[in-house]
């Protein structure tokens, strides 16, 4: 897991076959600190991370501690962590089949009048029909993941590129 800033070039990363020992280091942890203090006032941080389930966790300290300092009531905070977890179970269970050694990209950029969060993945694209609504009230397992997203972002868009997707979610916060 690399955490560089919007000012730095983002360097790809070399070897994503890293198991999830490495990554549970408590060092990374002081890194992800690290960052979000020397960060303070900037606008826009990045993390990139392997897709083993394992980095879930600091994925969502990371997503928490940009928050922290946001007019977002805490309801709200603790939904996008919680929309921003899913999303990423998705991208490993849906995009890359469960592999554990693929890139994720994660962008969050805090705007004037909304907080922007971008999850980009090389894997394969959700059917269109997969990111449609659903039109009935019943319960049953498939596509729940997309409406807790959908309820704690105001806007959810789906950006197919020649090669993945990228997902963009934005929550309107009060100027």
């Amino acid at each position: 897991m690399r955490v560089f800033f919007a000012a730095d070039p983002p360097p790809r990363p070399r070897n994503l076959n890293v198991r999830h020992e490495l990554f549970c280091h408590p060092t990374l942890e002081a890194m992800i600190t690290f960052a979000s203090m020397t960060a303070v006032g900037m606008k826009k941080r990045q993390l990139e991370f392997s897709s083993h389930p394992g980095n879930l966790s600091l994925m969502r300290s990371f997503v928490r501690k940009f928050l922290d300092n946001l007019p977002i009531p805490e309801r709200d905070r603790t939904l996008m962590v919680l929309g921003v977890d899913e999303a990423c179970t998705n991208i490993i269970r849906h995009a890359y089949e469960l592999r554990d050694d693929q890139l994720i990209a994660l962008s969050l950029e805090h705007r004037q009048d909304c907080v922007r969060m971008r999850l980009r993945d090389y894997g394969m694209q959700p059917a269109a029909e997969a990111l449609r609504r659903r039109r009935d009230k019943v319960v049953r397992p498939g596509g729940l993941g997309l409406m807790m997203i959908r309820n704690a972002f105001d806007q959810v868009d789906y950006i197919l590129r020649q090669r993945g997707t990228e997902l963009v979610l934005t929550k309107r916060i009060a100027a």
